[in-house]
């Protein structure tokens, strides 16, 4: 079972950006995305002619604004959006699919925003969202994906001096927000099985960032320990993919 996580940045925007053609070369069981920008109704609209899969979405209040979608060939037993807390739940920020052996979440983190005027909000999130996922786990393990909106460590993003405590996305609050994920038994799996390799998932539209590389992992597929040991064969980051300022990122499960 492959399973495949990817902020599109628009679900109409990168529909016209040959999304079929790289729905098709993923060749995915599963696809999560995130910043769909669009009410469900259009999410499904601006996915009709896409075939094989049942799309499931969960969208903001404010329109084209957040939103999260999962296509899935095998449909799950339930889906569920949100996370049960108002606070949280205008944002369309959260969509759970439960399969028989696992949950798997698609998330789209809040971004701390320019001048970091949303660290405490995210602070916040950060908090709850581990507690909905730990809620989860105690009935069966937990594979969340999707932007985490975080580096979590240098290896993770092409310039980390200048950005340590500077920038949205690698605060030293946001960074104790991933070690608390991976300290209450959450594993990342590119890193898991990558532990030397520089990859990134997002880039700046900015001075060429994407073409000189200097980008971001802040993507991620994070799942219960014992679960990414005994299920998770392969994790990858599919930097070749193009359509939006992020890439897809993947894992497969035996």
């Amino acid at each position: 079972m492959k399973l495949t996580s990817w902020n599109i940045n628009g679900i109409r925007a990168v529909m016209k950006k040959d999304f079929a053609d790289s729905l098709a070369a993923l060749d995915t069981d599963v696809l999560c995305l995130q910043e769909t920008k669009a009410q469900d109704d259009q999410v499904l609209l601006a996915l009709e002619e896409i075939s094989g899969y049942h799309i499931y979405s969960n969208s903001a209040v404010r329109k084209g604004y957040s939103g999260v979608a999962i296509l899935t060939r095998e449909a799950p037993i339930e889906v569920t959006p949100d996370i049960g807390i108002d606070e949280h739940d205008q944002e369309g920020r959260v969509l759970t699919a439960e399969f028989p052996d696992f949950y798997l979440v698609t998330v789209y983190t809040p971004n701390s925003g320019s001048e970091l005027i949303r660290l405490p909000y995210r602070q916040t999130w950060d908090r709850d969202f581990l507690a909905y996922v730990k809620q989860l786990e105690a009935s069966k393990p937990v594979l969340m994906c999707g932007d985490f909106n975080v580096a979590h460590t240098d290896i993770d993003l092409a310039r980390p001096k200048p950005n340590y405590n500077k920038s949205a996305g690698y605060t030293q609050q946001e960074i104790d927000g991933m070690d608390n994920i991976v300290g209450a038994g959450f594993t990342d799996t590119f890193r898991h099985l990558h532990p030397d390799t520089v990859k990134y998932s997002w880039w700046s539209y900015r001075a060429g960032a994407r073409g000189k590389n200097v980008g971001w992992r802040i993507d991620y597929f994070l799942g219960t320990s014992s679960f990414v040991e005994q299920r998770v064969k392969s994790a990858e980051i599919h930097n070749d993919i193009f359509g939006s300022d992020h890439c897809p990122v993947a894992v497969e499960l035996n």
